[in-house]
């Protein structure tokens, strides 16, 4: 169901926004804005029946007593290329994300041709999830990663190629896949790095860093969109690719060595 509803708020959503960007006129898309309103209220009822088991989760000593330090967790290379590879493909997904909206009004197309690209990037986001779980298990999360970071330099090289709707839509349908297939396996590869005492900790600095860079990357796409433009928004996601790649790398060749 969780799963459903990323699909189902890729549909509903831009139309949502495509029906009551006017409603609150002359100020555009405040109502768009209004409508999470009554969206959220849904949201909070339905929560409110939900109950959580009481089963206490505090850790046995024994097992209190077998976690290791945080700095040595986050240390492990396989953590390190991890949490390169879930900064990476999340951060470069919002970044491009944010700024191709902008971009697409900015290039002539309408308001309702960059909604209806969300909606088809929304879809790429979730669409996979299905299945994603066992790709990983088949094919191991590095692969996994590997291959949403190609899709990450497809979704670049197709935005730089032109500014035709085909190739925005297109350019955000890879970028929605690429952040699947990175994400996910990179988050795999952050919970093969710690014990279940280690858990709590180890997610709270992953989670931190993660969604801290989540929230700078969306800030400097409108910055750096507004100063070089959307070519300079996509030259971006090379390096930082190229960065995953060379944390995978490292972490193949230490592996290789142990063996």
């Amino acid at each position: 169901f969780v799963l459903a509803g990323g699909i189902v708020t890729a549909i509903l959503g831009p139309q949502i926004v495509i029906y009551t960007r006017e409603l609150l006129a002359p100020v555009m898309f405040a109502g768009s804005f209004a409508s999470i309103l009554p969206l959220a209220a849904v949201g909070a009822l339905i929560l409110s029946f939900l109950r959580v088991s009481s089963t206490t989760n505090t850790v046995t000593e024994t097992a209190a007593s077998d976690a290791r330090p945080l700095a040595e967790i986050v240390t492990q290379p396989r953590f390190v290329a991890a949490l390169f590879c879930t900064v990476g493909s999340y951060a470069l997904m919002s970044f491009v994300m944010t700024g191709a909206p902008l971009a697409m009004v900015g290039c002539g197309l309408s308001e309702d041709d960059a909604t209806l690209g969300i909606s088809w990037h929304v879809m790429a986001m979730f669409g996979p999830s299905f299945f994603t779980g066992a790709l990983i298990h088949r094919f191991g999360a590095e692969r996994i990663v590997a291959t949403g970071l190609v899709l990450l330099i497809g979704c670049a090289t197709v935005a730089l190629s032109g500014l035709h709707l085909w190739q925005f839509w297109t350019a955000l349908i890879l970028l929605g896949l690429g952040w699947n297939f990175g994400f996910i396996g990179a988050t795999a590869m952050v919970a093969a790095s710690y014990r279940s005492s280690e858990k709590s900790k180890v997610q709270g600095f992953h989670d931190f860093v993660l969604f801290g860079s989540v929230a700078f990357s969306s800030l400097m796409s409108g910055a750096i969109y507004n100063a070089w433009g959307w070519t300079m928004l996509n030259w971006v996601v090379f390096p930082v690719v190229a960065l995953c790649f060379v944390a995978l790398g490292t972490l193949r060749i230490i592996g290789l060595r142990k063996v």
